[in-house]
């Protein structure tokens, strides 16, 4: 299963290939935010991003990531299956 889920930005790690460090429920990754870096929806440090196969989808704010990993985090498996599944990726 993959799911969307949700990441605040702690870092950009490399800004011409829009790639910045993410915390999933601390597990950190890098993501592409490319679809977010420019824009009324451009990202940066701090903002909250929902997270599919390695790329930042869309903009959130912090109640709806919140909201968004607890409801995850309920059903049990199929998280934990997505960030074992996060821990073991690398975007480089």
């Amino acid at each position: 299963m993959c799911l969307g889920i949700p990441g605040q930005i702690v870092d950009v790690v490399d800004h011409e290939h829009h790639i910045a460090k993410v915390d999933v429920s601390g597990v950190r990754r890098n993501v592409n935010v490319a679809l977010l870096a420019t824009g009324p929806d451009a990202v940066e440090v701090g903002d909250w991003v929902l997270i599919h196969v390695g790329f930042a989808m869309s903009k959130i704010d912090e109640e709806e990531a919140l909201a968004t990993r607890e409801f995850l985090e309920r059903l049990g498996n199929p998280y934990e299956q997505e960030l074992d599944e996060l821990r073991a990726s690398s975007i480089e």
